[in-house]
């Protein structure tokens, strides 16, 4: 049994899909052959390269995926993958098939699928996005649509990484809930991580924030689906009513549609207890969880929400929406709160930072949440996702 999982996503710093496939290879890889699963399969892997190698007849696969066995790329870049899904699909058959090895099922892993004529074809969908919250996504991302759309008609099973998301892809795709399956995806991190970095090493050496006060902390991109401006509306109200002392710390890319949350910022009579620190190094974010009053996510909507499992795994309490996925995710061990309304969220912040025996119990609660995710686990649900599509 040969499954080909389609590694084009993985970049030189993964994040979100990226991190998933290097978890997901890895331990798909670990697991072939063994007994107690009883399935046998061979692992491969396909990328395409970005348009620049591809005109200097460059096929390099990275770093992080060129040690594996098995890997296939077809004669056409990156950028040309959608229009010919979209307009000629039939040339991946009819050309490209012995390209990829004839896999028995091939696995697309970013809102595509080749349709393949003589494979079982399985398409991860993370979330809903696109459809639900087009104003939350840029142009590139609206495009998805037509492609999700395209892929479906020769699609044997989706894969998700929610309930929440099962239930919007039955729901706006019209397609069967039986023929979707959900693997929970897991944290970059384990919980052995801080043994193996100098917390004061590096928070002495940073030279961008002093630690000299307590913080509220956010980590994800900084776009409008993480509903950063309802944050700080909570910020200023906690300084100006409630006179706390802490920072904002907020740890992210700059993605689409920023501009009004720096507005934000600057307009914010608190601005000098704000801080943007952009991309940190997998230790520096794990130090800012690990030193955190509290982690904040309030967006109003995931697919998944890795955040919410890292704060926990470094003993962050949790702040987070009740809405999409997070509720899933965070179980009891975390204070939900309706994103729309930053009064509440001020309140809930509020409750943590100044409760400490109950920001212990959700610190404890959230220990015990973390652990009932993991990679390997993430890999077997695949795994029996691939046996669901044989039958």
């Amino acid at each position: 049994m040969k499954i080909l999982i389609d590694g084009t996503p993985i970049k030189s710093n993964p994040s979100g899909v990226g991190l998933h496939l290097l978890n997901l290879i890895h331990w798909l890889y670990l697991l072939q052959n063994t007994n107690e699963l009883n399935f046998d399969y061979e692992m491969a892997i396909s990328y395409q390269p970005g348009l620049k190698n591809w005109f200097k007849g460059k096929l390099i696969y990275p770093d992080s995926i060129n040690s594996y066995p098995n890997l296939y790329s077809l004669p056409i870049p990156v950028r040309a993958v959608n229009p010919l899904l979209l307009y000629a699909p039939s040339l991946f058959s009819t050309l490209f098939e012995s390209k990829l090895g004839s896999p028995n099922i091939i696995h697309g892993t970013n809102y595509l699928v080749y349709p393949l004529k003589k494979s079982l074809k399985v398409l991860n969908i993370y979330d809903l996005a696109f459809l639900k919250y087009p104003k939350y996504v840029n142009s590139v991302v609206k495009e998805y649509e037509k492609i999700v759309r395209k892929c479906l008609t020769w699609t044997d099973l989706i894969v998700t990484s929610s309930e929440s998301v099962k239930h919007d892809i039955a729901k706006y795709l019209d397609f069967d809930p039986d023929k979707i399956h959900v693997t929970p995806l897991a944290s970059r991190y384990d919980d052995q991580y801080l043994n193996k970095i100098d917390i004061a090493l590096l928070a002495s050496s940073f030279p961008n924030y002093s630690f000299s006060k307590p913080y509220l902390l956010f980590v994800s991109t900084i776009e409008p689906r993480k509903n950063i401006n309802a944050l700080i509306t909570a910020f200023n109200l906690l300084k100006q009513k409630y006179k706390i002392d802490h920072d904002l710390v907020l740890i992210g890319q700059k993605g689409w549609h920023y501009e009004p949350i720096f507005e934000a910022i600057a307009n914010s009579p608190y601005q000098q207890y704000i801080y943007h620190l952009d991309y940190l190094s997998d230790e520096l974010v794990a130090m800012f969880y690990a030193k955190a009053d509290v982690m904040v996510y309030p967006s109003h909507y995931e697919g998944f929400g890795l955040p919410i499992l890292e704060a926990m795994i470094f003993n962050a309490p949790v702040v987070t929406s009740n809405v999409s996925s997070m509720p899933e995710v965070a179980g009891d061990a975390a204070l939900l709160i309706d994103p729309t309304e930053p009064e509440q969220l001020a309140e809930s912040i509020l409750k943590v930072i100044s409760d400490r025996k109950f920001r212990n119990e959700l610190i404890t609660k959230g220990q015990a949440r973390a652990k009932s995710f993991s990679w390997e686990k993430t890999a077997l649900a695949t795994i029996e996702g691939y046996k669901k599509v044989l039958r």
